[in-house]
């Protein structure tokens, strides 16, 4: 196999487990009990944490890889 089939398969398997880690423990403004800017979205995160998510989701796509 090519070192090209090699990264675009795990990069496949890594985008795929990015989308089912992102809402992992996320909690709205209104669960978390702070106040929200004006004009954002009822549904915005409060505390995305996305550097925990990136390292997450690059374990757990290396496992199934």
């Amino acid at each position: 196999m090519r070192l090209t089939s090699i990264f675009a398969i795990y990069l496949l398997i890594w985008t795929l487990t990015l989308f089912a880690v992102l809402p992992v423990g996320v909690k709205t403004y209104d669960e978390a009990g702070t106040e929200r800017v004006p004009g954002q979205a009822d549904s915005a995160p409060d505390r995305p944490d996305l550097k925990r998510k990136l390292l997450l989701t690059t374990i757990i796509a290396t496992v199934f890889f």
